[in-house]
């Protein structure tokens, strides 16, 4: 019998490690709040053994050198552009929807936009170019053996290193260049998918799908002109003169969306696509005990929190005068994340802080509203914990993100143009708060959402360590991807077939 034991501890000794054993991922993360996006998995990677190597620019400005989780690979690079960038778009958008910057001044913005956004995709290729002149780099990189490329798209760096380095690649993407991801992977009919910026629902009138189709070909010249003028130089110089970036950029072994269909609207998708919308949500944790006691004196009336997000750290003085008066009409309580000058009109029911655990807030039963930007982040955990919403949004995708919950009843959005207006910002948040329709909309789609399978974290380390394990999932990807534009749509058929007809007719013509 102890012979018996003996034989099936040995047995477990040597299946465990084989079971265990966890796999080496090259991580190329870039900024902001894509980054907290990547951490979150990088994080969930590293508690079930993998080993994470992340690749980040020596200005880099979110992600850290020293990390208990990750190791690093610094490049030096001199160029940085994402914050000053970002700074100004918000600042011109804002000025311009509230009417103080004249529309010729916005519209030389925006010209101007397009250059700074192309300026920062060079800077992105001399990065590109930094990590692959370095011959240590690439020599340590190969002997390291990764078995997994993870990337945000949304540069073209991670792409092209993995194409370089022949290595399977995942996406962690949102965007990828200057579209939404689905666009680039999936048949995406404009007749009942509208364009991120359109401001559309999937139910739009004839010139709205005019406006839709225009828009698209306009994202569609942005990106071929970031992509002709920025990385097919660089496909050229590294991979071969044969190697085409429209190909590469959409060439990953699987599509880890960060929306899902509670959220977003229905859309034909594709076998290597995962839709892992809201994996970085939570339970609440404990507030910290100032934060707790405030939130516990506002009694039956509850608590408003807002926020509008990393970018936005404060606002136009008037305009922050104004929301705080609106807050001190309320009988609950606030809690602002506010690094501006304090406002003159502030009530005693609002907390200004510099920061706060907006996830635990949400998941808190006193919180009765939200007030966002929009940014997909927040409205993940606003769905999570179904908390409704009154939107602020100011740039990018947050009109359009804000416009799928308004459509589905659990949010109502407000422009810059007319927040200060007839007490709109302060009627919005009473109508939000006494129309028990929001609170029940935003808890319907909470269920739908929480009601999976498999958590959203859970369905995406799967698909990761699936990679892993198979070396790729190179049977999960379309031919659509390595075809010309003219042969995806069938053009040269048509074409065929109408020159047919044509000789035909002609042939029929002369003989008769």
């Amino acid at each position: 019998m102890k012979l018996i034991y003996c034989c099936g501890a040995l047995v477990l000794l040597i299946l465990v490690p084989s079971c265990c054993k966890g796999g080496h991922i090259l991580v190329l993360p870039i900024e902001g709040s894509h980054w907290i996006n990547m951490d979150i998995l990088i994080q969930a990677l590293h508690s079930r053994g993998h080993s994470l190597t992340v690749m980040r620019p020596s200005n880099s400005w979110y992600i850290k050198d020293n990390s208990s989780y990750y190791s690093t690979f610094t490049v030096p690079v001199k160029r940085s552009f994402y914050q000053k960038f970002i700074t100004k778009i918000i600042f011109d958008i804002i000025q311009f929807e509230r009417g103080a910057l004249p529309l010729t001044s916005f519209l030389y913005a925006s010209l101007g936009m397009f250059s700074t956004t192309l300026e920062i995709h060079r800077a992105v290729s001399e990065y590109v170019s930094a990590m692959l002149d370095d011959a240590e780099l690439i020599r340590t990189l190969n002997n390291t053996k990764f078995d997994l490329v993870l990337t945000d798209p949304c540069w073209g760096s991670g792409a092209l290193l993995a194409k370089y380095l022949s290595i399977p690649l995942v996406f962690n993407v949102r965007w990828i260049i200057s579209e939404e991801g689905q666009f680039g992977i999936a048949p995406s009919p404009l007749s009942y998918i509208p364009i991120t910026g359109s401001g559309y629902t999937d139910k739009m009138t004839f010139f709205q799908r005019v406006k839709n189709n225009i828009l698209y070909y306009i994202i569609r010249m942005n990106d071929m002109l970031i992509t002709k003028q920025v990385y097919q130089p660089l496909c050229e110089q590294y991979l071969g003169s044969d190697c085409d970036f429209d190909h590469l950029k959409i060439d990953a072994d699987i599509w880890l969306m960060r929306t899902d269909f509670v959220f977003d609207y229905p859309r034909p998708t594709m076998p290597n696509v995962v839709y892992m919308g809201g994996f970085h949500c939570k339970p609440a944790e404990p507030l910290p005990d100032y934060m707790e006691e405030f939130v516990r004196s506002s009694a039956e009336h509850g608590v408003i929190i807002m926020s509008l997000g990393t970018f936005v750290p404060e606002l136009p003085d008037d305009l922050a005068n104004e929301i705080a008066a609106a807050f001190a009409k309320l009988p609950q309580k606030v809690i602002w994340s506010y690094r501006g000058p304090k406002p003159s009109t502030l009530g005693n029911n609002t907390l200004l802080v510099d920061w706060m655990p907006q996830k635990d807030l949400l998941g808190h039963p006193k919180i009765k509203l939200f007030v966002a930007h929009g940014g997909t982040n927040g409205i993940q955990e606003a769905i999570y914990h179904g908390v409704p919403i009154v939107g602020l949004p100011l740039f990018f995708d947050q009109y359009d993100n804000l416009l799928r919950l308004q459509v589905k009843g659990g949010a109502k959005i407000l422009t810059l143009s007319t927040v200060d207006k007839d007490d709109n910002f302060l009627k919005a948040v009473q109508e939000v708060l006494n129309e028990p329709s929001y609170k029940q909309n935003m808890q319907r789609l909470s269920r739908l959402h929480r009601d999976q399978p498999m958590k959203p974290i859970d369905t995406a380390l799967f698909w990761m360590e699936y990679v892993m394990r198979h070396k790729g999932a190179g049977h999960l990807k379309a031919q659509s991807y390595r075809m010309p534009w003219y042969v995806y749509h069938s053009v040269d058929v048509v074409l065929f077939l109408t020159a047919t007809v044509m000789f035909i007719r002609c042939l029929w013509k002369y003989v008769c």
